[in-house]
């Protein structure tokens, strides 16, 4: 018997040496920080992500979709057909029309809505609007994110332990509460956890709770929306490199040698994760739902 050789070439990539890997020049920039002042800048897809009509005809709320995970999604999501809405701050407007002209250039329609999530107002009008300029709802993406690193509880104000529940917490459920009265049977809510709630640094004691809280939200959230036929799932970032990082995430030390400990030996970009959030969106993942979808290099944390 011999074996012919298959027409089609398979193009196998090096996941280890495909991307930048540290160390990488220590960087700090104000809150919030901006993708294109970064060093080197992530990668979120923007000349490598290919569709295949995974998504048409559906109608997606990104919050953070102007730069790291949240602008990947936004790129992959219209390449496979979905129509958009993102929100940002309004210090990420220079990002956020980059994300704007690349959903619009892949055929779909763009909703750009700044604004501040840690207001329960703001919240539901975020949804409302992007359910109003959409012409509906089906897909919810919780991903925006506040993290700020302190070496010890001693010098954790209230007032940073609050913006970050605020951030990632408490708009959560604002923004999903009102999403839920739009969203349609089949509908997909997927949220952005951290594998910090399982494996949480000591630097980051606000940001690893509330992602522990982000990861409970989810599984319960999925018991009570089921009989809607509304699926709730989560994704687990390891170290990505993202704006998060730089602007207050990490001390200056740890940025030069972020990601270093993965077994992949360097941070994931954003593009690499994309996938998952196609994945939990698809009609065709249709069984899956409170589950929890780890991506770090390989350190097999979830």
């Amino acid at each position: 018997m011999t074996n012919k050789q298959s027409p089609h070439k398979t193009l196998i990539q090096d996941h280890v040496d495909s991307y930048p890997v540290p160390p990488f020049k220590q960087q700090k920039q104000p809150f919030p920080s901006l993708v294109s002042e970064m060093s080197p800048v992530p990668d979120h897809g923007e000349k490598t992500y290919k569709g295949s009509g995974k998504l048409v005809g559906r109608k997606a709320l990104i919050t953070g979709g102007d730069s790291g995970i949240g602008r990947a999604v936004a790129i992959a999501y219209a390449r496979e057909g979905a129509d958009v809405a993102i929100n940002y701050l309004p210090e990420e407007e220079s990002d956020a029309r980059q994300v704007i002209a690349l959903i619009k250039e892949a055929g779909c329609k763009a909703v750009a809505i700044p604004g501040d999530i840690t207001e329960e107002a703001f919240c539901k009008k975020l949804v409302k609007q992007a359910a109003e300029e959409l012409g509906g709802l089906d897909i919810l993406v919780n991903n925006a994110g506040r993290q700020q690193f302190s070496e010890s509880i001693k010098d954790l104000t209230t007032e940073s332990f609050d913006a970050t529940f605020k951030t990632n917490v408490y708009a959560m459920f604002w923004i999903t509460k009102a999403a839920v009265e739009y969203l349609p049977r089949g509908s997909s809510i997927i949220n952005t956890t951290s594998v910090q709630a399982y494996k949480p640094s000591n630097i980051l004691l606000d940001y690893a709770s509330t992602k522990a809280s982000i990861a409970a939200f989810t599984k319960a959230l999925a018991k009570q929306l089921g009989p809607d036929g509304i699926r709730v799932n989560a994704v687990a970032p390891g170290p990505y490199w993202t704006p998060l990082q730089v602007c207050g995430g990490q001390p200056q030390e740890k940025v030069e040698v972020f990601g270093e400990e993965a077994p992949l030996g360097r941070p994931g970009q954003p593009a690499e994760i994309a996938p998952l959030y196609v994945t939990f969106a698809e009609t065709n993942n249709s069984y899956s739902s409170g589950q929890v979808w780890c991506s770090d290099g390989g350190t097999g944390t979830v």
